[in-house]
């Protein structure tokens, strides 16, 4: 499997790129940049759309509640740097394993998450589809998600298979099941929405709760927060 080859149609990048060593990108860049260092070159991103940082908030959500509950590792999501060999990324949001926790410091990540997932804008087409998912592939990312911010673009999920090369993962009857967080799975339909739904209910519709937790939950966020006394 080379990059992916599935996209929408894009336009020309509109990002600033600066020339540096990562050294002085070190020294450039605060938490307020939101910026990557690769291979000698800064590239300064466009500040990201509604329906961009939706998703991200969805996904961080509906992730972090799941591997909280389980207790698999960490999760993280941009501004955060993940430190390859050639680059500094900032992926949208990466999920580091209890096994890999010895890498995150914190500044960095050192070496490549288990799990990378890119929301991809209108300027990021080529930056996340082929550019990062070579990088990715080659730093040892396990697995790859990638979620248009385009809704009628259907999102791509890769496996690093054991030549090292992503593989797109099967999504059986609309359900992508992950490798890397055992026992988590979604409906693609949940990222194509054109409304977002509530993470909670979802998280758990995931785990598997009864029926019963699972209609409560709706009548309380259909009733709305209750008033403390």
């Amino acid at each position: 499997m080379g990059t992916a080859h599935t996209m929408s149609k894009s336009p020309p990048e509109e990002a600033r790129r600066l020339h540096m060593t990562y050294e002085e990108f070190l020294a450039w860049a605060d938490e307020d940049v939101h910026a990557e260092w690769v291979d000698g070159e800064v590239i300064v991103f466009m500040p990201p759309k509604t329906r961009h940082q939706s998703l991200v908030y969805f996904l961080t959500q509906l992730l972090g509640a799941y591997v909280d509950f389980f207790r698999l590792g960490k999760l993280l999501f941009a501004p955060f740097e993940m430190r390859l060999p050639s680059s500094a990324r900032e992926p949208d949001i990466l999920f580091v394993s209890q096994a890999n926790l010895h890498r995150l410091t914190p500044e960095r990540l050192h070496g490549a998450a288990d799990l990378v997932v890119e929301v991809v804008s209108e300027d990021s087409q080529r930056r996340d589809r082929v550019q990062k998912f070579i990088e990715y592939q080659s730093a040892g990312v396990r697995e790859y998600w990638l979620v248009d911010s385009q809704p009628d673009v259907q999102p791509g999920f890769y496996f690093l298979n054991e030549k090292g090369r992503f593989e797109p993962a099967q999504v059986e009857e609309g359900v992508f099941r992950s490798r890397v967080l055992t026992g988590f799975w979604l409906r693609t339909e949940w990222l194509t929405a054109s409304g977002m739904p509530d993470p909670i209910t979802l998280f758990a519709e995931i785990v598997g709760l009864p029926e019963e937790v699972k209609q409560m939950l709706r009548r309380i966020a259909e009733e709305g927060p209750r008033m403390p006394g």
